[in-house]
């Protein structure tokens, strides 16, 4: 009988939504770009916990936020914002670029 309502405690924890994160509760980290400029330069992450990267290109060129490392890119039209969800990320600094502006490049850090 302890088992039953074991488990429709934790069926009603589940329905109730209680224990997990919905996508807004993930932080979100900003960052523009801007016809060869990455702002800002230093961008802090939370290691180990999921983020959304919201990316923004002010500029009037097209930008591909890009980085090796993370295996991930993001092509942008000029005026366009989107986003990149990381599930998690170990500590660390990562590099990142604007394939489109090679002088353009910041660093993800991760901690």
């Amino acid at each position: 009988m302890q088992h039953v309502r074991s488990l429709a405690l934790a069926c009603a924890v589940m329905a109730a939504g209680i224990g997990f994160a919905s996508a807004n509760d993930m932080p979100v980290i900003k960052v523009e770009m801007k016809d060869g400029v990455i702002i800002p330069e230093i961008i802090e992450v939370p290691a180990n916990t999921r983020f959304k990267l919201e990316i923004s290109n002010t500029g009037a060129s097209p930008v591909e936020f890009e980085s090796m490392e993370l295996k991930r890119e993001k092509a942008l039209a000029a005026g366009a914002t989107s986003a990149i969800v990381f599930r998690t990320l170990d500590p660390g600094t990562y590099d990142v670029f604007d394939d489109f502006h090679p002088e353009a490049k910041a660093k993800l850090v991760a901690k």
